[in-house]
């Protein structure tokens, strides 16, 4: 500890979504949404080609929750985007090595799957496969540069394994930053995690959406919370 990751490309898109149904989806981590709107919450999806890291290379999908920190009083509007963490929610990856390490060392909820990223041109596309069966397919438009200097960004990471939730630290140092409003398109699949996107309303447009052309990690200890 800390494990790093020292070059990885990252694509992410955000949805607001009904928050009912998101604290439905993950009521069994003990956690509760963040609503930036009344009624509202924030579903991000991500995928990640991690090019040279301490658990090696690979690919990676995660489906996320923007989250209160654990007691934190309810509030609505987006000041609560300031104080919210992500909770991981599911986390697909294409190699055992790293399913085995985030599995063991923080809980990620990490399960192997068929994730072919295209990421060479401006549009930066991934199709997640999983079981012989499409979960999704997403493509993302090319957004403007954001030309201020990268800082070191800390964010509350949580996961949940076999009934324990965990706080991860993670800090992330991002360069070649682009950003858009909505600028994505997503085809789901037959998957239930497609069924369970679909509930939550999608496809819809886009809150916004982001590509990182470099960017490096710092993960924590994880802690029982």
């Amino acid at each position: 500890m800390p494990v790093q990751v020292r070059d990885a490309a990252v694509c992410s898109v955000m949805y607001t979504v009904r928050a009912d149904a998101a604290r439905a989806v993950i009521a069994y981590s003990g956690l509760d949404v963040a609503e930036v709107l009344p009624g509202r919450a924030v579903c991000a999806l991500a995928f990640v080609d991690y090019r040279d890291g301490d658990l090696d290379t690979y690919h990676e999908f995660g489906v996320a929750y923007l989250v209160r920190p654990p007691g934190a009083a309810g509030a609505t509007g987006l000041g609560e985007l300031r104080h919210a963490g992500a909770f991981i929610h599911w986390l697909p990856v294409d190699q055992r090595f790293t399913l085995e390490a985030g599995r063991a060392i923080w809980g990620f909820p990490k399960e192997l799957a068929g994730i072919d990223l295209r990421l060479d041109s401006p549009y930066k596309r991934c199709i997640v496969r999983k079981d012989g069966r499409l979960v999704l397919d997403v493509l993302l438009k090319p957004g403007l540069p954001v030309l201020a200097p990268p800082p070191l960004t800390g964010l509350e990471v949580y996961t949940h394994r076999e009934g324990v939730t965990r706080r991860v630290p993670w800090s992330v140092r991002a360069h070649g930053v682009r950003v858009r409003p909505g600028g994505a398109l997503i085809r789901l699949g037959n998957h239930p995690i497609a069924k369970e996107l679909s509930e939550l309303g999608l496809p819809k447009r886009a809150l916004m959406s982001s590509t990182v052309r470099h960017a490096e990690m710092i993960f924590g200890e994880a802690r029982t919370i």
